[in-house]
């Protein structure tokens, strides 16, 4: 599965929870999730912009393959995002398979999320540690996710399409500095 997601940065978040409303977009969830990301101690994965995820928002841990399509050179921005996902039974168990399999944490990270969806579109307004809240709108094409982000009055030539991290680098943060980033404080490597 691609994803296919633009990111607009420092939302005010009641009045885009208006907007969502008012364009017809539901409530379907909030989250607070808590995730490992992991690699090769070699780093090979990150070599190839992918890496394992293994979050749980305390019901539900899901396991998932993710790498960035089509990246820059600069790193700025790429094209999407391949990815493979399971739900697992036991987020503790998952993680001790991993890491009998040789794979390493490479960080720890927490963020909330509010979700809104509207047909195949998803909304979702993250809370990430020591950065404003940002949406994030995904579709099943880039061109659904820029029509979305038209609908709610967002120019989607101002929109970043990236990830998390990409994110933090507009505020000075490198994400692969740190092994921890959570609400509680970002530990660096």
């Amino acid at each position: 599965m691609e994803e296919f997601e633009i990111k607009f940065l420092e939302v005010d978040v009641p009045e885009l929870e208006k907007k969502l409303l008012k364009i017809g977009a539901k409530k379907v969830g909030e989250y607070d999730y808590s995730r490992v990301l992991m690699d090769y101690p070699d780093g090979h994965m990150k070599d190839v912009h992918s890496w394992i995820r293994l979050r749980t928002d305390g019901k539900e841990a899901t396991l998932t393959y993710k790498q960035r399509l089509g990246v820059k050179s600069d790193d700025s921005s790429d094209e999407g995002m391949k990815e493979i996902e399971v739900v697992v039974e036991n987020f503790e168990k998952a993680f001790e398979i991993l890491k009998a399999v040789g794979l390493i944490v490479i960080r720890e990270e927490k963020n909330k999320r509010l979700r809104y969806a509207k047909g195949d579109t998803v909304f979702d307004i993250d809370f990430w540690p020591f950065i404003p809240p940002y949406i994030e709108i995904e579709s099943n094409s880039l061109e659904k996710a820029k029509e979305m982000a038209l609908e709610l009055g967002f120019n989607p030539e101002s929109g970043i399409i990236g990830t998390a991290g990409m994110v933090y680098k507009k505020y000075g943060f490198d994400k692969d500095e740190y092994s921890s980033i959570t609400f509680e404080g970002m530990v660096k490597k």
